[in-house]
């Protein structure tokens, strides 16, 4: 998935729940099974960090446009707004933790990092990880789900 859909998956049930420890106790293991759905990507195996900079940079302004026009369009008070913004935060971790174990090979998130390659059961360069509209059709569905409830 995109940082765009764990980000919106995150910040919709950041909206509900407001207590940071359940927070991390649901949405850690969502992003991972949001993760074994069919995605495609846009890292790949030739992905480096200059390459790829613009393209994180992007997914996290989309997501953070919505959640920021979600929460002012709906005048969400600030503790509800912490929480989805908290939430959302939560929700990429794992991807953070992978890309710290990918750029800068610290040794004790490898345990990490290999578990959610193995979530992931495509190889990264199957035809099921391209940047393909059927591919994306998993990470529109779910951040149209979650636009949904932050809009409720």
């Amino acid at each position: 998935m995109i940082l765009t859909t764990h980000a919106l998956v995150g910040a919709a049930i950041g909206k509900y729940i407001h207590n940071p420890i359940a927070l991390t106790a649901i949405l850690i293991p969502l992003h991972y099974t949001l993760d074994i759905f069919r995605h495609g990507e846009y890292l790949n195996k030739n992905s480096t960090f200059k390459n790829t900079t613009w393209k994180v940079l992007l997914d996290l302004f989309i997501g953070g446009t919505i959640i920021l026009f979600a929460i002012y369009a709906k005048n969400i008070s600030p503790s509800i707004s912490s929480s989805i913004i908290i939430g959302a935060i939560i929700s990429m971790f794992p991807d953070l933790l992978t890309v710290l174990y990918w750029k800068l090979n610290f040794k004790f998130l490898e345990k990490i990092y290999k578990f959610h390659q193995w979530v992931h059961k495509f190889p990264h360069d199957s035809k099921e990880r391209q940047w393909t509209f059927r591919n994306a059709r998993n990470d529109i569905i779910f951040s149209i789900l979650a636009i949904f409830l932050l809009f409720l």
